[in-house]
């Protein structure tokens, strides 16, 4: 199923069309001579549905009017459909279209166009309620597919409110995916030829920007593998970084580190398109690789959930890094499940160390491990302080630092 959206304006270059007539060149060096540019982008497209947007005052009897003559359909009108196109014009004039008026005109427009259209009124967006208002009747007419919107015509913020759509329909919609952002470029034209502009790559940043906010908060690369391929990136290779998201994500760090190293030879030359903007930013994010343990690894990734408030993550890599680090200094294979067991055992029952800074090692040990087994496992702790800790955020988060602070060998990012 592919949709196009439209605006529907009010122009005042022309009494007839409303808009200026161009010549529009498109990008394969299609030509279409029109006033109407979202008529002319449609049959270019061919959509399944075309859904035309405007507000009371916008130019719908000028578009029907047009799209009669030119079907020569005026011939073959009712009484019903002539008395329905009149009602339309004496709204248009008065500014007061109303949706019962464009309902009544629908299949002249449909007729003419060649699929369904779907004509929807929308308000002027003068506050934030009406802004809200049109994003819901966007919404309510865009059906789930591909869907190409055009942002050339009505007023200037409705392209602001019709890209904000985009982004905002991709988001909500499960099986919902924006295609192409077009624009009808006026004011470009040149030797009798106005270009039509694709703006993709608008919205390939916006997705890049998604991504990154998505991973901060998650820390789950996978969001990034799909729109490296959509610029060229080779699929092979940005299929390591949704291997590193399921390793990672299992606490397999020493094969999440794997993938993301075959992953990084891609980021010693420029990236195409809008990831190439991004490169530094994921390059940034990726850096944990290079710490010279695992158990510095594991740290490094206990500080960045600690600080994504995914203290489920948090406490398990800080514990793991705490295993890990045990094994090393004692020059175990960290990665035998039977010597790490071992390995914890010493962790939870290791005794103080009076050279240390004030504080007791192996309380702070334990606070890490009695939080992790709780949140883990959603059993009660035996313990009233961690017990505590669970029924405040505050004092969890402060907790987890505290012994952060004290165990782990590597601090947080700044």
């Amino acid at each position: 199923m592919n949709t196009f959206v439209t605006f529907l304006g009010r122009g005042r270059y022309n009494e007839l069309t409303g808009y200026k007539e161009a010549t529009y060149e498109f990008p394969d060096g299609t030509e279409k001579t029109t006033a109407f540019f979202g008529l002319a982008l449609a049959e270019y497209i061919d959509p399944n549905t075309v859904v035309i947007l405007g507000t009371k005052s916008s130019q719908w009897y000028v578009l029907v009017e047009n799209l009669v003559k030119t079907d020569e359909i005026k011939n073959e009108l009712s009484n019903e459909k002539i008395v329905a196109l009149n009602e339309l014009f004496e709204a248009e004039i008065k500014g007061e279209v109303s949706q019962e008026h464009l309902d009544k005109v629908v299949d002249l427009i449909e007729k003419s166009v060649g699929c369904k259209v779907v004509p929807r009124l929308i308000d002027f967006g003068m506050d934030e309620s009406e802004q809200y208002k049109i994003l819901n009747v966007i919404d309510e007419a865009v059906p789930d597919g591909e869907v190409d919107f055009d942002l050339t015509h009505g007023f200037r913020h409705f392209g602001m409110i019709g890209f904000l759509s985009t982004f905002m329909l991709a988001r909500v919609r499960q099986r919902f995916e924006v295609k192409n952002l077009w624009y009808g470029a006026l004011e470009m034209t040149q030797h009798e030829l106005t270009p039509v502009l694709k703006l993709d790559g608008l919205d390939r940043v916006r997705q890049w920007l998604e991504a990154l906010n998505r991973f901060d908060a998650t820390g789950n690369y996978r969001v990034f593998g799909s729109l490296l391929t959509k610029d060229g990136v080779n699929v092979n290779m940005a299929r390591h970084l949704e291997n590193a998201a399921f390793y990672e994500r299992n606490l397999n760090l020493t094969d999440a580190a794997k993938e993301i190293c075959k992953f990084r030879t891609v980021l010693k030359s420029k990236l195409p398109g809008a990831s190439g903007l991004f490169q530094q930013r994921l390059a940034e994010r990726l850096t944990w690789v290079e710490l010279d343990t695992l158990s510095k690894q594991q740290a490094k990734l206990a500080w960045q959930y600690w600080e994504r408030r995914d203290y489920v993550r948090a406490a398990c890599f800080g514990w793991e890094s705490l295993v890990t680090r045990e094994c090393e200094e004692n020059n175990c294979d960290v990665t035998d499940h039977k010597i790490r067991e071992k390995q914890a055992r010493n962790v939870e029952h290791r005794t103080d160390n009076p050279e240390q800074r004030p504080g007791d090692n192996r309380e702070a040990s334990q606070y890490i491990n009695k939080i992790r087994n709780a949140v883990t496992h959603g059993t009660p702790p035996n313990d009233k302080n961690v017990e505590q800790m669970l029924k405040d955020e505050n004092k969890l988060r402060d907790g987890l630092k505290k012994a952060f602070d004290y165990l782990l060998p590597v601090k947080k990012a700044a």
